[in-house]
């Protein structure tokens, strides 16, 4: 399907008007941070719900309203109040290889960002690049297992600068900083801006830019990404990212 470019921004805003509107909520992960109202609670919600974010979108959903659950529906409260006699209760969650320990090591290494670094945005907006956020992804991992760890937790973190396309990560970013004005992504992070975020890059997104000429290279990573930022940059460069809800509705919702 090969459009120009005024056709391909006018087919793709009808769809982000479509597809990024609060309906949207009811069936996607961002729902588990929608229930809290406090920043700490959404940001640290959003990063947990993000980081299991792949697979079943069902299982996705549960398996992070368990995760709630086992924070006693505070999240921030637990992350900064925990004695280690808590974390036992998280040994019993499992998503897919994200598990008990994953889990606790998560907790560890957030607690020591709140308390070390005053938060996740100051970590994330403090190497940030005019448009793009892979120094900012690649200096949080680093913040994030400076820390005592397991080696095994660190496959839970994206590096963009190792060539992954970091999907769960770019989400998130999304869901933090995109202020869409109809309630979907939250817009919370005022020190980053829309303008800088990067698509998240997933099978779905992936194949419907390549039939739509976004996108040539076959694998999802971050050359791919690379190329896909610059095209949609073209058709919106204050806000590219709004066209992951075309994209994804595109591919989840349309079959295109």
């Amino acid at each position: 399907m090969k459009l120009k470019t005024s056709e391909l921004k006018t087919f793709l805003d009808e769809k982000v008007n479509l597809y990024n509107h609060p309906r949207f909520i009811e069936s996607d992960p961002i729902q588990v941070p929608h229930q809290f109202s406090k920043k700490e609670d959404i940001e640290i919600a959003g990063f947990l719900t993000a980081t299991i974010a792949w697979g079943n979108r069902k299982s996705i959903i549960n398996n992070a309203n368990r995760m709630m659950e086992l924070l006693d529906h505070s999240p921030f409260e637990f992350v900064m109040q925990h004695q280690d006699s808590d974390l036992q209760v998280l040994q019993s969650f499992v998503h897919r290889t994200f598990n008990g320990d994953d889990f606790v090591q998560f907790i560890k290494s957030l607690q020591h960002i709140y308390k070390t670094y005053n938060g996740l945005e100051a970590v994330f907006a403090k190497p940030a690049e005019k448009t793009s956020l892979k120094q900012s992804i690649h200096a949080f991992k680093k913040v994030f297992f400076e820390i005592p760890h397991l080696e095994r937790t660190k496959k839970h973190v994206s590096d963009p600068l190792k060539n992954s396309a970091a999907k769960r990560i770019n989400m998130y970013l999304r869901w933090m900083v995109r202020q869409d004005h109809v309630g979907v992504d939250f817009g919370i992070w005022k020190s980053l801006s829309p303008s800088q975020l990067s698509c998240p890059l997933d099978v779905h997104s992936g194949n419907v830019a390549r039939k739509l000429g976004l996108l040539k290279r076959k694998q999802n990573d971050a050359k791919a990404l690379a190329e896909l930022d610059i095209n949609l940059r073209q058709l919106d460069p204050n806000d590219p990212v709004k066209y992951d809800f075309a994209l994804f509705g595109l591919g989840v919702f349309e079959g295109f």
